[in-house]
């Protein structure tokens, strides 16, 4: 496989069809060496499939009064999770905001032994954080956004995302946000067990146990194959 020469080059990928300006790469098989005296045939172009998986970026895990916050090392993410999360959108990538809800004086969910209570259904603490509330605003009427909750660690468990993803042909997943041990390592697990690739921003993820959040960049790398990069 090669690749084929840009002026910018991103992991991110795909076609930029409302002009604005992020930088993409363009994964082209069977080309061979690239040729800048040879015209390219467009139309055999393929490209990779990718979706952006923003996992519980709320007030209550991430604002310094949260119920059960990341605090500083979530809150650093801002900007970086924000920026991916517009390019995704404007690129044309499936973008997903997969969220934790939980309802108030639930006594059979299994968190409520664990952790105190946190993103309760039509509270603020569920409001996304920040910019990327500003970002889902602007955006919630795109036809590649998607908001789904989510009742356990894993998006995937007792959700229709699969199939969302399936039906667009999804192959990769792009994700960020946290806890990187809980919620988006459970994400992880299970889209590698569906067979899909795995590509995790390691300056987008964050937890409040230091020591789960490196364990858990270890796991994505040595145990599911996953890109951890930038």
């Amino acid at each position: 496989r090669q690749l084929l020469k840009c002026t910018n080059k991103s992991p991110i990928g795909g076609w930029n069809s409302n002009l604005v300006a992020v930088p993409f790469l363009l994964d082209i098989q069977h080309f061979g060496v690239y040729d800048e005296n040879k015209p390219i045939d467009w139309s055999d172009a393929k490209m990779p499939n990718k979706a952006l998986i923003n996992i519980d970026y709320t007030n209550d895990f991430v604002a310094e009064d949260g119920a059960l916050t990341c605090g500083k090392p979530g809150q650093l993410l801002e900007k970086k999770i924000s920026e991916l999360t517009k390019e995704f959108i404007a690129i044309g990538h499936f973008t997903v905001f997969a969220i934790d809800v939980h309802d108030k004086g639930d006594i059979h969910h299994p968190e409520t032994k664990l952790f105190p209570p946190h993103n309760i259904r039509n509270t603020d603490g569920r409001r996304l954080y920040g910019l990327l509330q500003q970002v889902y605003e602007r955006n919630k009427d795109a036809e590649n956004v998607y908001f789904m909750d989510k009742t356990r660690y894993s998006a995937f468990a007792g959700t229709d995302l699969e199939i969302k993803l399936r039906e667009r042909g999804v192959e990769e997943v792009h994700l960020v946000g946290v806890c990187t041990d809980i919620c988006v390592l459970h994400t992880a697990v299970d889209a590698y067990n569906k067979g899909f690739k795995i590509v995790i921003y390691k300056d987008a993820v964050a937890s409040f146990d230091q020591e789960g959040h490196e364990w858990a960049l270890r796991h994505f790398a040595k145990t599911l194959g996953a890109q951890v990069i930038s």
